[in-house]
């Protein structure tokens, strides 16, 4: 079972970082937490790793009706996406894949829901290629 969406485009991390977010931001997205990978592990073990960030991406509207189909679906949510550096000009773009929260929850009600927020993860990420 795949549970990403993935894209790989040829910029540095930090001008990929800014178009993820405006990407998320122009598909419906709003960005409620981003967690700074690298900075974390090293202040916490002392170890280092390649820039990389957690974004919590939310759409309301989506959100809403995923929880009114699932009352627990609040565990899988906000929709994490990751930005993580390749190399100097490379960086990889991760989404978890909505569809996950269908195969999981075993729930139909879930399925539309998905599919949506799975279509504007995969436009957002998309967009980030033009």
């Amino acid at each position: 079972m795949s549970y990403a969406l993935s894209t790989t485009i040829h910029k540095p991390f930090d001008e990929s970082l800014a178009a993820t977010r405006a990407a998320l931001g122009a598909h419906g997205f709003g960005v409620l937490t981003e967690i700074d990978m690298a900075a974390t592990l090293k202040k916490k073990l002392g170890v280092d790793i390649a820039p990389q960030v957690i974004l919590g991406a939310c759409n309301p509207p989506a959100a809403y009706q995923a929880l009114q189909a699932e009352e627990s679906i609040g565990l899988l949510l906000p929709c994490n996406v990751v930005v993580r550096s390749v190399d100097d000009e490379t960086t990889t773009i991760e989404a978890i894949d909505p569809e996950t929260m269908h195969q999981l929850t075993g729930n139909d009600a879930m399925r539309p829901v998905a599919q949506q927020i799975g279509g504007l993860l995969q436009a957002a990420l998309n967009s980030l290629h033009e």
